[in-house]
């Protein structure tokens, strides 16, 4: 049984990424630039065992959000997480705490060609959850909403386009990073969870309800993701 895990922890944006940068000194953490993006280093120890997070502040985007993801991946993380605001689809509120079953880019489109929306030629477009990993958080968090996440390069602010996703995939939120670092989580075989709070409905006057709770810089998200890798250490199947 292994005695170390290092996790890759990404955030997106610079209002989500403020409440870790105010941790640092309570954390111990060190900066660990992401190329030029910035990044902090910090670790827990219990019982001989040790973790290590390196946390990135990647930029938003599914460009942004793969690049760091695959630099996680290239310094060998055993798991990745993310967490951020999204908007809610289908049977969530705006508050409540998600993580995703499925990951889905909803935006890539090869339909002109005779593919179905979103299918990729050759390979896998529906990223399932590592089932282990997925037990886990909902085990230390049992009132997390699970569902599909659908991801794209845009912000999803349209009552039509929000019924589109919901009837198309099922889904029960959109963001804009998820989807594509499950997809490189898949590729390495890492297992990966995207932890993500409601900010608002994803309809008509989704823009203004966003911009509330992301200016208010709040520390939810972070604190639980803190809480949740300080008891990976009571989970031994995570150490194998």
């Amino acid at each position: 049984m292994k005695d170390f895990l290092k996790i890759g922890y990404i955030v997106a944006d610079e209002d989500e990424y403020v409440p870790l940068r105010a941790m640092v000194d309570k954390l111990n953490a060190k900066r660990a630039d992401f190329y030029s993006r910035e990044g902090h280093s910090f670790c827990f120890e219990d019982n001989g065992k040790k973790i290590e997070v390196h946390a990135i502040l990647c930029g938003v985007g599914m460009v942004n959000a793969t690049a760091a993801a695959t630099y996680l991946a290239g310094e060998g993380a055993d798991i990745i997480l993310c967490s951020g605001l999204s908007g809610g689809i289908s049977g969530i509120k705006r508050g409540e705490i998600t993580i995703g079953t499925e990951y889905i880019e909803h935006d890539f489109d090869l339909t002109p060609l005779g593919y179905k929306m979103c299918e990729k030629p050759l390979q896998k477009y529906v990223y399932k959850a590592d089932e282990t990993l997925l037990d886990v958080m909902c085990d230390i968090y049992p009132d997390l909403k699970r569902g599909v996440i659908v991801s794209g390069d845009c912000f999803i602010g349209d009552n039509n386009k929000k019924n589109y996703l919901k009837e198309t995939f099922g889904a029960m939120s959109c963001d804009m990073e998820s989807a594509a670092v499950a997809y490189v989580c898949d590729l390495a075989k890492i297992p990966f969870a995207a932890i993500r709070r409601i900010s608002d409905d994803a309809g008509n006057d989704a823009g203004d309800s966003y911009s509330q709770m992301n200016n208010l810089r709040q520390d939810v998200l972070i604190d639980l993701l803190i809480v949740a890798v300080k008891k990976f250490f009571g989970y031994n199947i995570l150490w194998k």
